[in-house]
């Protein structure tokens, strides 16, 4: 197979929260694979490739989230690219960019629409870990992840969450979906876990070199050699501390 694309979007204004990490952790799970994967740096100003394979998208504060969707909604890249169906890893702020509408300095601005979701304001800001059942098919493991949000996301009914809470505050602090963490629409996956999320959760990151791949997971190369003896170690300890 040709090297695998991984795209960046937009680090200087999305990533607060380390989520660039989430790229890096798909490239390395590739290249244990023996598999070719680069990433490409994408900022501010720059025209988004709609024909990589996969893409992420982190986390920002108010001005970051507005610049960050003026810059998206005039390129139109990642639009295209979700409308191909290439798999899209959006966190946090990226989240609620990604919906129809977020709230940003007591103001409404209207999303990429890639997510039927608005994102109002939590009464409470939300700091903490979090843990959840996955929703998503292919997933078997409780997801986890780090919070830090005041968004109060409320799902329409053309998006899926992506998990069922178990420990933490999800997508908002009322109302009926009190108990749902994340979105899942078409190719975007969405999560306001930080870890970053896929090194805490290696089989989501499996799914989604999967779905670039447009294979199932079971057929990804094995992680064999020194590669796989240091990964199950490093991966059972995580999971151990933050299930505590």
């Amino acid at each position: 197979m040709s090297t695998l694309t991984i795209g960046l979007v937009l680090p200087d204004v999305l990533g607060t929260y380390g989520d660039d990490g989430n790229a890096l952790v798909l490239r390395q799970r590739a290249r244990m694979r023996g598999l070719d994967a680069e990433i490409h740096r994408i900022t501010l100003g720059d025209a988004i490739p709609e024909t990589l394979d996969m893409y992420t998208v982190g986390g920002g504060e108010d001005v970051a989230q507005r610049l960050a969707t003026e810059h998206l909604l005039a390129d139109g890249g990642l639009t295209r690219a979700a409308n191909a169906g290439r798999p899209i890893l959006s966190i946090c702020a990226g989240l609620q960019v990604l919906g129809r509408t977020f709230t940003a300095s007591d103001s409404v601005v209207e999303g990429l629409g890639l997510i039927d979701a608005t994102t109002d304001v939590l009464s409470k800001r939300m700091i903490g870990e979090i843990t959840s059942t996955p929703q998503l098919e292919g997933l078997t493991e409780t997801l986890t992840g780090f919070a830090n949000h005041m968004g109060s996301t409320v799902l329409g009914s053309d998006a899926s969450p992506l998990g069922t809470l178990t420990k933490g505050t999800g997508n908002t602090d009322e109302g009926e979906q009190v108990s749902y963490e994340g979105a899942v629409q078409g190719s975007v996956i969405a999560t306001y876990m930080h870890g970053p999320v896929l090194a805490r959760n290696p089989q989501l990151a499996d799914l989604i070199l999967a779905r670039a791949m447009g294979v199932d997971m079971s057929e990804l190369p094995e992680v064999t050699g020194q590669f796989a003896d240091q990964l199950n170690g490093e991966v059972q300890q995580l999971r151990k501390e933050r299930l505590r």
